[in-house]
């Protein structure tokens, strides 16, 4: 006999864990299930921890308007939380005059998303800032910041719990069958069981694709075809010269090997673009000598050996290599028909800044 349970979320990462809080604090019923014994053992903890400020996405996406409004809602819910993060700031830096026209697009593309606080910096501006930053020219972002996106995952699940939910763990989604009566729901694990619920959001990462496609019921031309993207950093061995981001002028598939800073001050540089047929998170050291040709575009003193491998990360992308970058893609009843369920693919950057306007949105629609 199934387990009856009002709301499932799949996925204890921070886009689930911020879905199943919203749902929780709307006094539904919410159960998470993770396949993994930890949260965030996924995505949510191979990334940059960066609190972005929605300057590179198109107008009007999903991306644009829930790194925005999410970038609100995590800066606040940092102060309320006691979640360690830092608005340390960013500087977007141009190489070549050609590379600082391109600048100018970002900051037009930034005020068409709601973000009107970039200032266009000349070199002397940036050696204020930067000394070390040899460039064309820089935007300045001062609204992006850092996190520590254990903190941040930690503080959502006790919000979660303090509502009445629960994650469980060891618990992987087999399969499930939509119905009119609800989604029935097939768990394995050491306790395998079958749950009925009415409301099912599938936030399971690198694997809501797997689940969606056993989903009996759910047409499965719906199901987009998911890429790897892995993304290898690697640490600066010595003390660090920045006080804040650097970014080089975006690429296809990612925002380019750049700075970022923990913390406590460790210095990352990452992540690189490399398509992958399966998950790997290994760091292969060899691909230390792309990263010293990128980073010395803006950072010429960078030393001989001063990089040891550090950790890598897999996007889930739904663009082919070379086809730019895809939206966030949430499928609803108003896509596929069937009440009470909402898909999400390819939750990359930002995801992390948009988890909270990600619940939002799904937990308005579900309650």
């Amino acid at each position: 006999m199934a387990e009856h349970i009002e709301c499932v979320v799949a996925g204890a990462g921070v886009v689930g864990l911020a879905v199943a809080r919203a749902l929780a604090a709307r006094g539904l019923e919410t159960l998470v299930l993770e396949a993994e014994r930890i949260i965030g053992g996924g995505i949510s903890s191979r990334n940059s921890e960066v609190i972005h400020a929605g300057i590179y996405y198109p107008q009007g996406s999903l991306k644009a308007r829930l790194c925005v409004r999410g970038r609100e809602l995590l800066y606040e819910y940092c102060r309320t939380h006691g979640v360690d993060h830092r608005g340390c700031g960013k500087l977007i830096v141009a190489a070549t005059p050609l590379e600082r026209d391109r600048l100018q697009a970002l900051r037009a593309a930034a005020a068409a998303n709601g973000v009107h606080d970039l200032t266009m910096l000349d070199p002397a501006g940036v050696r204020a800032m930067e000394p070390e930053i040899a460039c064309d020219a820089a935007l300045y972002s001062p609204s992006t910041g850092i996190i520590d996106s254990h903190g941040f995952m930690t503080a959502l699940q006790a919000d979660l719990e303090r509502a009445g939910g629960i994650v469980a763990f060891d618990a992987p989604i087999r399969a499930g069958r939509c119905t009119p009566q609800g989604i029935h729901l097939e768990v394995g694990g050491d306790a395998g069981l079958e749950i009925r619920t009415r409301c099912f959001v599938n936030c399971a990462g690198l694997g809501a694709h797997d689940i969606a496609r056993h989903l009996a019921g759910l047409p499965q031309r719906l199901v987009p075809e998911l890429r790897y993207a892995k993304g290898s950093y690697f640490v600066l061995n010595r003390g660090t010269p920045f006080s804040h981001l650097v970014y080089p002028v975006p690429e296809r598939g990612g925002l380019g090997v750049h700075v970022t800073l923990d913390l406590a001050g460790q210095v990352r540089f990452g992540p690189d673009v490399e398509w992958v047929a399966e998950p790997d998170y290994r760091v292969d050291p060899q691909r230390a000598q792309v990263f010293y040709s990128a980073i010395r575009r803006y950072w010429p003193a960078l030393p001989d050996g001063a990089l040891q491998a550090g950790y890598a990360g897999i996007r889930p992308k739904l663009a082919a290599p070379g086809a730019g970058d895809a939206d966030f893609v949430i499928q609803s009843e108003a896509v596929h028909g069937i009440a009470g369920l909402v898909n999400l693919f390819g939750i990359e950057s930002p995801g992390l800044t948009a988890a909270l306007a990600i619940a939002e949105l799904i937990a308005g629609e579900l309650a």
